[in-house]
């Protein structure tokens, strides 16, 4: 099945003991996987300041999402932040899709899903202030996805930094709406997880 129109699907991160960029596989319920997710456009200087520094924060960011046949997919940029994060989301041919905006930085984590002239297509919304299971609404407040984080086992977790996401997305859902879905769980990982550091 193309990652397009992947219904559940499972973003494992490439256990690394340090982490100078993001690097995740997608994987379909069996185990295959459907597509990669890339950082791109680093520098020597970038991965130098992440190695010494806590200051990702405030780079620009870049992620790539490919299907299993290194077809680009959805690309995701977010712009250096002090607070809250934006991520500017384009098709794999660089049309503008729209953005997935923070909304909060205090209580249940929300983000916008805006379209690309700016309407509001939906939202993620935190299911509580300290969990990182996340809903995926429409516009009308319907759920037609979610985000869980699912814990790679205690030895792992320990040593690294790797984290795996299971994905699903209502197979109705079609266009920029879906496409955001599918960028959704990278730009968690990114705005929540990678700033904490």
């Amino acid at each position: 099945m193309a990652l397009i129109d992947a219904t559940r699907f499972i973003v494992n991160q490439k256990a690394k003991l340090i982490e100078l960029s993001n690097e995740y596989r997608i994987l379909d319920e069996a185990g295959a996987q459907i597509g990669t997710i890339r950082q791109e456009g680093q520098t020597a200087l970038k991965k130098l300041a992440r190695f010494v520094s806590s200051l990702d924060q405030f780079m620009t960011h870049t992620l790539a999402i490919y299907d299993a046949d290194g077809t680009k997919v959805v690309q995701l940029v977010r712009p250096r932040k002090i607070m809250k994060s934006k991520f500017e989301i384009t098709d794999g041919g660089g049309a503008a899709v729209g953005t997935i905006v923070q909304e909060n930085i205090v209580g249940k984590k929300r983000f916008g899903l805006l379209g690309a002239a700016g309407e509001k297509l939906g939202e993620i919304q935190g299911e509580s202030w300290v969990s990182w299971d996340f809903s995926i609404l429409d516009a009308n407040g319907e759920k037609i996805g979610s985000v869980n984080k699912k814990w790679a086992g205690l030895g792992k977790e320990m040593f690294t930094t790797a984290d795996n996401y299971v994905v699903e997305i209502d197979p109705k859902v079609s266009g920029p709406l879906r496409l955001l879905a599918i960028a959704a769980a990278s730009s968690v990982d990114t705005a929540l997880k990678q700033d904490s550091a």
